[in-house]
């Protein structure tokens, strides 16, 4: 029987498709956007029951290695390969808990198929967890949410999109990812001592188990760690050199940037928990990643429509918007912007100075020696926000980029240096 299930797996075709597509094709597809091959169901040798009756020949699980908790069997699924069509990515693929929890393999993450490369930059996971779920607030304003447009309302909501996006971990459906965790003596034991007995045997139940526990890794400590070297100074244990405390001055001033008009979430501007994002939705006209559309063949000029392509959402004013990102372990996370267009984050504070310069100078972008390309939607620019405060000269650029580098956590420190 073993010999027999193993056979089966191994001859099974994984069709993928050849069509370099995007992260926002999830939920809402461009008109012109290419649509990815729907990829067909696993044959029957990859149910559940088939993957189970493979698991009970190879053996029990070692009870040393079965996670006892919702956390440890999160921390499990977040590394394991598995739940991807060809066994090459898993969560930590593209949230490297060694580079704060986000990808340093380029502007944009590749897909299992090895062919397949997103048109979006994957955004950290570290300090997820205390994103507010999707709402609109008092004034109608959206919130919250997980994935650049808040597609997923909660974080597992958003675990359960990578295994199924076919750009993406490539699983064909969520009987075929809970499958795979049936293949897994481990999986056998934690599942249903967590759970509950049969877990495994119902698809929807397991799935959703899976991203339950995946959620709960995520909101660990070790996402969030709150030990930056701007934490340690609110606690009184060091102090910050003049350029940082400069750049500190300057992000919470009312006067002098327009920093926290975003990423100030406290009315305080010593609250031991600040995020450093207003988890609201905003369009600051980023321009066009040329030279990563080059690279995954969207056509240039593609407009992806940010918070106006999340399902729950039909207002054409939202168009172009992106919930503002943490700016904890900003300085090394890189690339930036939602779809990865600067490598440096000196570059971005230059890219916000240009709605305030008169200075022509001011418009080139550093990386390119051309001016920062236009808007792609320019019509609903958050131009309030992004002209608050006057130009900045390099002094207090400088001081900026010294200040966030502050927002590092203890253990990416040294990353710094690089």
């Amino acid at each position: 029987m073993p010999d027999l299930f193993s056979a089966t797996l191994s001859a099974t075709p994984l069709i993928v498709s050849p069509l370099p597509c995007n992260d926002f094709l999830t939920e809402k597809i461009g008109k012109d956007l290419p649509v990815p091959i729907p990829r067909p169901a696993l044959p029957v040798a990859l149910t559940a029951f088939g993957a189970i009756l493979v698991a009970a020949a190879v053996g029990a699980a070692d009870p040393a290695d079965t996670p006892r908790t919702m956390e440890a069997l999160g921390e499990r699924l977040f590394s394991d390969v598995n739940i991807s069509a060809n066994r090459t990515q898993s969560c930590a693929s593209c949230h490297d808990p060694n580079f704060a929890f986000s990808d340093p393999r380029g502007m944009a993450s590749p897909g299992d198929d090895g062919v397949s490369l997103g048109d979006r930059n994957a955004p950290t996971a570290s300090y997820a967890a205390l994103t507010p779920a999707f709402h609109q607030n008092a004034d109608g304003a959206w919130i919250g949410g997980q994935f650049l447009d808040g597609r997923a309302a909660t974080l597992a909501d958003q675990a359960g999109g990578p295994p199924l996006n076919p750009i993406e971990m490539g699983m064909p459906d969520k009987a075929s990812v809970v499958a795979r965790l049936a293949e897994d003596p481990v999986y056998l034991e934690a599942f249903p001592a967590l759970f509950g007995a049969g877990i495994l045997n119902d698809p929807e139940a397991g799935y959703a188990a899976m991203t339950e526990a995946i959620a709960a890794f995520e909101a660990t400590e070790l996402f969030a760690p709150f030990d930056s070297k701007y934490d340690r100074f609110l606690r009184g244990e060091v102090e910050l050199t003049r350029d940082e405390e400069l750049g500190r001055l300057l992000f919470f001033s009312q006067q002098f940037t327009n920093c926290n008009q975003c990423h100030q979430l406290s009315r305080s501007q010593i609250d031991p928990r600040e995020t450093f994002t207003d988890y609201a939705y905003h369009n600051i006209g980023t321009p066009e990643n040329v030279a990563l559309r080059e690279m995954n063949a969207v056509p240039l000029g593609t407009i992806d429509d940010g918070l106006l392509a999340n399902p729950a959402v039909d207002d054409p004013a939202q168009r172009g918007k992106f919930r503002t990102p943490t700016l904890r372990n900003v300085a090394v996370t890189g690339p930036y912007m939602h779809n990865g267009v600067f490598q440096d984050l000196r570059t971005v504070v230059l890219f916000y100075n240009i709605y305030n310069t008169r200075s022509e100078a001011r418009l080139i972008n550093p990386e390119t020696g051309t001016p920062f390309g236009p808007a792609p939607v320019p019509e609903t620019i958050s131009m309030e926000e992004l002209t608050h405060g006057p130009a900045l000269e390099d002094e207090r650029i400088d001081a900026l980029v010294a200040f966030l580098k502050t927002l590092t956590d203890a253990r990416y420190e040294y990353l710094l240096e690089e």
